[in-house]
């Protein structure tokens, strides 16, 4: 069994090397309890062990086929708490960097690519100076929205594509991707 102080000093370190910053959590629960030691220990014992916040993320990466460094980690936890929504690489290390995290924007764009290439996101290239990242992977088409920039959803239901050239040979469509480009008028 761990003393008192060997237990707070490994939750510490464990919540450093997730959050990669000097974040102290040891100080900020004993002032969250008022200074309190022993109620300090049980908040940090029971984030510790019942939330664990990365191991789904972990799961994730692993079942992906990608090893679950301290980036990937902090990015695909940001882009899973973030829910269904669309980023450049830019904003999401915006996002980072915001959150605490010390990432290399190389580093954000590496890690979309190989999420992208493992399905965990979609790419969508609006042209050829950006591309939008979608966490919503299912079935679905976007309005691009020219003067802001935005994409925004449409159900894959509500595009209806009668007809497509036969692809060239040796070759099969993955999918079809409609981007409808909007102005406000």
């Amino acid at each position: 069994m761990y003393s008192k102080k060997h237990y707070i000093s490994l939750s510490c370190m464990y919540y450093r090397y997730i959050c990669g910053n000097g974040a102290r959590p040891w100080e900020a629960a004993v002032e969250d309890h008022g200074g309190d030691d022993d109620h300090a220990v049980k908040k940090i014992m029971t984030v510790t062990m019942t939330e664990r916040p990365f191991t789904e993320v972990v799961q994730t990466l692993k079942r992906c086929g990608l090893r679950p460094t301290r980036q990937r980690m902090a990015l695909a936890k940001l882009l899973r708490d973030a829910g269904n929504r669309h980023f450049t690489a830019v904003q999401l290390h915006l996002m980072a960097t915001a959150s605490g995290c010390r990432i290399s924007l190389a580093t954000v764009y590496n890690a979309l690519h190989q999420f992208t290439k493992a399905g965990l996101v979609r790419e969508i290239v609006v042209d050829s100076r950006c591309s939008y990242f979608d966490t919503n992977i299912s079935d679905h088409h976007h309005f691009f929205f020219e003067d802001r920039r935005e994409l925004q959803d449409i159900d894959g239901g509500d595009v209806v594509i009668s007809t497509i050239p036969e692809p060239p040979e040796g070759t099969r469509v993955e999918r079809v991707d409609v981007v409808i480009r909007v102005r406000s008028s």
